[in-house]
Protein backbone atom coordinates (compact mmCIF):
# COMPACT_ATOMS: atom_id res chain seq x y z
CA UNK A 1 0.00 0.00 0.00
CA UNK A 2 3.11 2.31 0.50
CA UNK A 3 3.69 1.91 -3.51
CA UNK A 4 0.46 3.96 -4.17
CA UNK A 5 1.50 7.05 -2.41
CA UNK A 6 4.72 6.77 -3.82
CA UNK A 7 3.38 6.21 -7.05
CA UNK A 8 1.14 9.23 -6.12
CA UNK A 9 3.77 12.03 -4.98
CA UNK A 10 5.81 10.51 -7.93
CA UNK A 11 2.94 11.19 -10.55
CA UNK A 12 2.49 15.17 -9.17
CA UNK A 13 6.09 16.34 -9.57
CA UNK A 14 6.08 14.49 -12.99
CA UNK A 15 3.15 16.58 -13.44
CA UNK A 16 4.07 19.89 -11.35
CA UNK A 17 7.30 20.36 -12.48
CA UNK A 18 7.86 18.75 -15.68
CA UNK A 19 4.46 19.07 -17.44
CA UNK A 20 3.17 22.06 -16.06
CA UNK A 21 6.19 24.57 -16.56
CA UNK A 22 5.14 23.02 -20.46
CA UNK A 23 1.84 23.63 -20.37
CA UNK A 24 2.17 26.83 -18.83
CA UNK A 25 4.14 27.88 -22.11
CA UNK A 26 1.07 26.79 -23.96
CA UNK A 27 -1.77 27.47 -22.55
CA UNK A 28 -0.83 30.20 -20.14
CA UNK A 29 -4.44 31.25 -19.38
CA UNK A 30 -3.88 27.88 -16.92
CA UNK A 31 -1.36 28.44 -15.35
CA UNK A 32 -1.16 27.62 -11.54
CA UNK A 33 -5.35 26.37 -11.89
CA UNK A 34 -5.42 22.79 -13.86
CA UNK A 35 -2.98 20.52 -15.64
CA UNK A 36 -4.11 19.21 -18.90
CA UNK A 37 -2.19 15.97 -18.11
CA UNK A 38 -2.89 14.82 -14.62
CA UNK A 39 -1.23 11.68 -14.12
CA UNK A 40 -1.73 11.46 -10.04
CA UNK A 41 -6.03 10.93 -11.60
CA UNK A 42 -4.45 7.60 -13.00
CA UNK A 43 -2.97 6.75 -9.58
CA UNK A 44 -6.08 7.27 -7.59
CA UNK A 45 -8.50 5.46 -9.93
CA UNK A 46 -5.69 2.53 -10.16
CA UNK A 47 -5.45 2.28 -6.86
CA UNK A 48 -9.14 2.33 -5.60
CA UNK A 49 -9.81 -0.18 -8.72
CA UNK A 50 -7.07 -2.58 -7.41
CA UNK A 51 -6.94 -1.88 -3.52
CA UNK A 52 -10.65 -0.72 -2.71
CA UNK A 53 -11.40 0.83 0.12
CA UNK A 54 -7.96 0.60 1.07
CA UNK A 55 -7.05 2.53 -1.43
CA UNK A 56 -7.93 5.98 0.94
CA UNK A 57 -5.44 4.51 3.44
CA UNK A 58 -2.74 4.03 0.52
CA UNK A 59 -3.29 7.27 -0.92
CA UNK A 60 -3.40 9.41 2.14
CA UNK A 61 0.07 10.35 3.05
CA UNK A 62 0.71 10.95 -0.66
CA UNK A 63 -2.09 13.14 -1.27
CA UNK A 64 -1.56 14.39 1.82
CA UNK A 65 2.37 15.44 1.08
CA UNK A 66 1.41 16.66 -2.26
CA UNK A 67 -1.17 19.40 -0.38
CA UNK A 68 1.39 20.45 1.98
CA UNK A 69 3.94 20.92 -1.07
CA UNK A 70 1.63 22.88 -2.91
CA UNK A 71 -0.04 24.83 -0.52
CA UNK A 72 2.18 24.70 2.72
CA UNK A 73 0.38 24.69 6.51
CA UNK A 74 -3.34 25.82 4.15
CA UNK A 75 -3.32 22.52 3.89
CA UNK A 76 -4.93 22.53 7.36
CA UNK A 77 -8.05 24.82 5.91
CA UNK A 78 -11.19 23.15 5.30
CA UNK A 79 -11.42 23.49 1.91
CA UNK A 80 -7.72 21.48 1.68
CA UNK A 81 -8.99 19.00 3.90
CA UNK A 82 -12.17 18.54 1.93
CA UNK A 83 -10.23 18.03 -1.24
CA UNK A 84 -8.25 15.84 0.20
CA UNK A 85 -11.02 13.54 1.77
CA UNK A 86 -12.50 14.21 -2.08
CA UNK A 87 -9.19 12.66 -3.99
CA UNK A 88 -8.70 9.86 -1.96
CA UNK A 89 -12.08 8.35 -1.51
CA UNK A 90 -13.92 9.03 -4.55
CA UNK A 91 -12.41 6.26 -6.45
CA UNK A 92 -12.79 3.63 -3.96
CA UNK A 93 -16.48 4.82 -3.45
CA UNK A 94 -17.25 4.95 -7.35
CA UNK A 95 -16.16 1.66 -8.06
CA UNK A 96 -18.33 0.24 -5.14
CA UNK A 97 -20.89 2.17 -6.17
CA UNK A 98 -20.86 0.66 -10.04
CA UNK A 99 -20.08 -2.94 -8.32
CA UNK A 100 -23.53 -2.22 -6.10
CA UNK A 101 -25.61 -1.30 -9.32
CA UNK A 102 -23.89 -4.43 -11.32
CA UNK A 103 -20.90 -3.37 -13.38
CA UNK A 104 -17.98 -4.81 -11.25
CA UNK A 105 -15.08 -3.88 -12.22
CA UNK A 106 -13.00 -5.82 -9.24
CA UNK A 107 -9.60 -7.77 -10.33
CA UNK A 108 -10.07 -11.42 -10.08
CA UNK A 109 -7.79 -13.88 -11.19
CA UNK A 110 -9.59 -15.72 -13.57
CA UNK A 111 -11.41 -11.99 -14.79
CA UNK A 112 -9.43 -10.29 -16.92
CA UNK A 113 -9.12 -6.25 -16.72
CA UNK A 114 -11.44 -4.28 -19.05
CA UNK A 115 -9.00 -1.74 -19.63
CA UNK A 116 -12.14 0.51 -21.80
CA UNK A 117 -14.24 -0.14 -18.55
CA UNK A 118 -11.98 1.35 -16.16
CA UNK A 119 -11.75 4.19 -18.27
CA UNK A 120 -14.89 5.13 -18.46
CA UNK A 121 -15.00 4.30 -14.71
CA UNK A 122 -12.00 7.04 -14.56
CA UNK A 123 -13.93 9.39 -16.64
CA UNK A 124 -17.00 8.98 -14.21
CA UNK A 125 -14.70 9.57 -11.04
CA UNK A 126 -13.33 12.32 -12.40
CA UNK A 127 -16.63 14.09 -13.49
CA UNK A 128 -17.08 13.70 -9.37
CA UNK A 129 -13.76 14.49 -8.27
CA UNK A 130 -13.72 17.87 -10.74
CA UNK A 131 -17.52 19.08 -8.95
CA UNK A 132 -17.18 18.18 -6.01
CA UNK A 133 -13.44 20.05 -6.10
CA UNK A 134 -15.16 23.38 -7.62
CA UNK A 135 -17.60 23.02 -4.95
CA UNK A 136 -14.90 22.88 -2.05
CA UNK A 137 -12.82 26.16 -3.73
CA UNK A 138 -15.02 28.11 -5.48
CA UNK A 139 -13.12 27.84 -8.95
CA UNK A 140 -14.53 29.27 -11.91
CA UNK A 141 -16.21 26.82 -14.96
CA UNK A 142 -12.99 26.63 -17.15
CA UNK A 143 -11.48 24.79 -14.20
CA UNK A 144 -13.83 22.05 -14.12
CA UNK A 145 -13.34 21.41 -17.84
CA UNK A 146 -9.40 21.38 -17.52
CA UNK A 147 -9.80 19.25 -14.73
CA UNK A 148 -11.49 16.65 -16.76
CA UNK A 149 -9.56 16.60 -19.62
CA UNK A 150 -6.28 16.51 -17.09
CA UNK A 151 -7.57 13.73 -15.34
CA UNK A 152 -8.69 11.78 -18.34
CA UNK A 153 -5.34 12.00 -20.18
CA UNK A 154 -3.57 11.16 -17.03
CA UNK A 155 -5.40 8.21 -16.59
CA UNK A 156 -5.15 7.53 -20.49
CA UNK A 157 -1.25 8.15 -20.72
CA UNK A 158 -0.52 6.49 -17.12
CA UNK A 159 -2.23 3.41 -18.38
CA UNK A 160 -0.37 3.41 -21.72
CA UNK A 161 2.91 3.92 -20.14
CA UNK A 162 2.01 1.09 -17.56
CA UNK A 163 1.06 -1.29 -20.46
CA UNK A 164 4.24 -0.59 -21.95
CA UNK A 165 6.71 -0.81 -19.08
CA UNK A 166 4.74 -4.58 -18.31
CA UNK A 167 5.03 -5.69 -21.91
CA UNK A 168 8.62 -4.59 -21.46
CA UNK A 169 9.16 -6.55 -18.51
CA UNK A 170 7.66 -9.76 -19.38
CA UNK A 171 9.78 -9.28 -23.09
CA UNK A 172 12.58 -8.97 -21.25
CA UNK A 173 11.94 -12.01 -18.57
CA UNK A 174 11.04 -9.70 -15.73
CA UNK A 175 7.92 -10.16 -15.08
Amino acid sequence: MFVASVAYVAASFVTFKIIGPVQDVFFPALAGHASLLFLPHGVRVLAGWLLGWRAIVALLPGVFAVFWFVGGADVFLPSRLIAIAIAVATAPATFRLLATLGWDLSPGRDTPPCWPCIMAAGIVISVIIAALTNLAFGTRPVDFVAYLIGDFFGLFFLMMFLMFFFRFMRHHGTA
